[in-house]
Parts: structure tokens; sequence; C-alpha cells
């Protein structure tokens, strides 16, 4: 609605990480040049970490579309709490390799044959996991023998680790991880926007998408967007989304701050518990309409102190209205057209 009010061709600030919208902030163009410097390193691994919604997916797709495919052989896995074994076939069928080669030690050396075959053809690997919090120690301790691989004193393989920062700490903490920790080459973590990165974050987006300059943003919007998003790009593109609609419905050609306020007040109203009671005795004879009837009167009569009673009651209810005999309905007579 509001990208036809305001002319858009596009939605700005979508949640799905899309590459197209990366911008720059002065922690990504960190990242973006530790990555850089691994890739001419060629070995060894790099990680990068960050909280939710921080951008690591949107700098990874980044990075990808800035290779040269011809020089550079990158897949990117996105890790679902994978065993070694898994990942290795994951990384398998990821480079086009049957995963039925009779056990482990043979998709090993087909996976080290394929890395062989990248390298005359004068490619790096990159492997790029994501989620990498995810993963087993039995997955990472696999990356780590991968990271092995060589043509003559050459590495084969290149290795990008994205994740939250609980896997920083794990990194930094855990003995058992201490083989793959000497093989990192460098680390970063991603940290918020500062707040004034916001505006030009924000008209980035905006003119990706054909933006001529209406809404305008006023400055004492900037302060509100940015302390309640604490500078994380998920969180301020879920309530830029929130802002552009009511400006829309509100005809704003300027996003000021008592349009940001109004959003972001209901935003919070929308987020609190509701305030719901019990249904009265008269009330608990169970027909046709009882899960209406019992949703209408938790959300106007609840106490929190009754919370488990009427949760109860609610369930006994609905329970007993399933429960009725259905009444056998009169057959029709058949009649006939000729």
């Amino acid at each position: 609605m509001y990208n036809d009010h305001y002319g858009l061709t596009g939605r700005p600030f979508q949640l799905t990480p899309d590459p197209r919208f990366y911008f720059e902030s002065a922690t990504h163009k960190k990242a973006l040049a530790y990555l850089g410097y691994g890739l001419a390193q060629g070995e060894g691994f790099i990680v990068v970490t960050g909280e939710i919604g921080s951008g690591k997916t949107t700098l990874t797709g980044h990075l990808l579309n800035m290779i040269d495919p011809a020089r550079i052989k990158a897949i990117r896995l996105v890790s679902t709490q994978l065993q070694g074994d898994d990942l290795l076939r994951t990384i398998a069928v990821n480079f086009g390799i049957p995963t039925d080669q009779g056990g482990k030690a043979n998709l090993l050396d087909a996976i080290e044959t394929r890395l062989i075959d990248h390298a005359r053809a004068g490619q790096k690997t990159l492997i790029i996991v994501d989620e990498v919090q995810n993963l087993e120690h039995s997955a990472l301790e696999e990356l780590r023998m991968l990271s092995n691989f060589q043509v003559g004193e050459h590495a084969m393989v290149q290795l990008f680790l994205l994740g939250q920062p609980e896997f920083k700490t794990r990194l930094e903490q855990d003995p058992a991880l201490e083989q793959l920790r000497q093989r990192v080459i460098a680390t970063h973590h991603l940290t918020a926007m500062e707040s004034s990165e916001i505006r030009p974050y924000i008209e980035h987006r905006l003119k990706l998408v054909g933006w001529q300059g209406t809404p305008s943003i006023s400055e004492d919007a900037i302060e509100p967007l940015y302390r309640h998003s604490g500078g994380v790009p998920r969180k301020l593109n879920s309530i830029m989304t929130r802002v552009l609609l009511a400006g829309a419905l509100d005809q704003a050609p300027v996003i000021n701050s008592a349009i940001v306020l109004k959003v972001l007040a209901e935003a919070d109203e929308e987020s609190k518990p509701l305030n719901i009671t019990a249904p009265s005795a008269s009330q608990t004879a169970p027909d046709s309409n009882m899960l209406d009837l019992a949703a209408r009167i938790a959300m106007l009569e609840f106490q929190s102190d009754e919370q488990g009673a009427v949760l109860r009651r609610v369930l006994q209810l609905l329970t007993e209205w399933a429960e009725q005999p259905v009444a056998p309905q009169p057959e029709r007579e058949r009649t006939s057209a000729y």
C-alpha cells in the first residue's frame, strides 16, 4: 500500500535478507575487509559473528556477488545442527558429488578430488557456513580437517564461518576447539549501526526502490528510530515498514517523530499480554459458538491470577462441545428430472 502511495517500485525494508540492499556501515565495511583479507590469504578460517538481524547473511550475499566465479568456486551452507557426516554429505551435494560413495573415507576422497579439480582449473574453493553456532563439534572438526587439504604448499579450501555471538564465546573458551582456533586468521564481531548511520541507511534502501524524496525523513524522527531499533538493521527495517504504512494512511509527505512515536506506541501495546478472565457460570453451556464465545470472554475479563483455571475451564468447555453427539440428519428424498 505505501509503495503505491509514495511511488516506490519495491519494498525497501523487507525482512528477508537481500544483498542488493547491502549498506556499508562502519562495522560491515570492516567485516568485508576481513573477508577480503581471508580470500587473499587463501587458507584458514575467517569468523564473523553478530546478533540476530545484524546483517550477516546480507554481507555474505554481497560478498558472493563481488567475487569472480571463474576464479573462486564458492558454496554456502546454512547449518541446522549437523553432525560431521551430515556436513560432509551437504558439502558433497553442493559440489555435485554423489553421496552414495560407500562410506566416509570414500566421500572424503571424492571431495578432495573435486577440490584438486578446482585448483587445477585455477579456482580457489570457498566454503561459507552460516548459522555456524548450530554445528555439532564433530561437524566443526570435519571443517578443520578440510582446511588441511593441500596441493603442494597451498591450501585447497578457504572457510568463512558466520554465526551468532554464542559461537564467538564458544570458540574462545571451548578447549575442544583449540586446533580450529589456531587456524583462525581473522575474526570480526558485527556491532549495531551508529546513530549517525540511521539516516544514510534508510535513504540508501529507499533510493534502491525509486525514492524521489517523498516521504522525507525529519531530523527529529532519527533519535526514536535509533533508540528503539538499537541500530540493528532488521529491527530498524521492521519499524520503518510500519512507519511508512502509517505515513501513507495519514497521507503524510514527511515522516516525523510524531508518526514514529505513534507507531512505536502501537507496537508496544500489541506486545502486551492480553487481559482476560474466566467465563461466568451462566455462559458455560457448550454450543457451536463455544470457541468464539470463549475467546471473547477471555479477551474481555481475564485476570492474571486466574489464568490456569480459565485455560482449564475453556479447554473443558471445548472438549464437551466437541464430544456432543451429532444429531442424525433426515435423509432427503430423491427426485428425478425425468
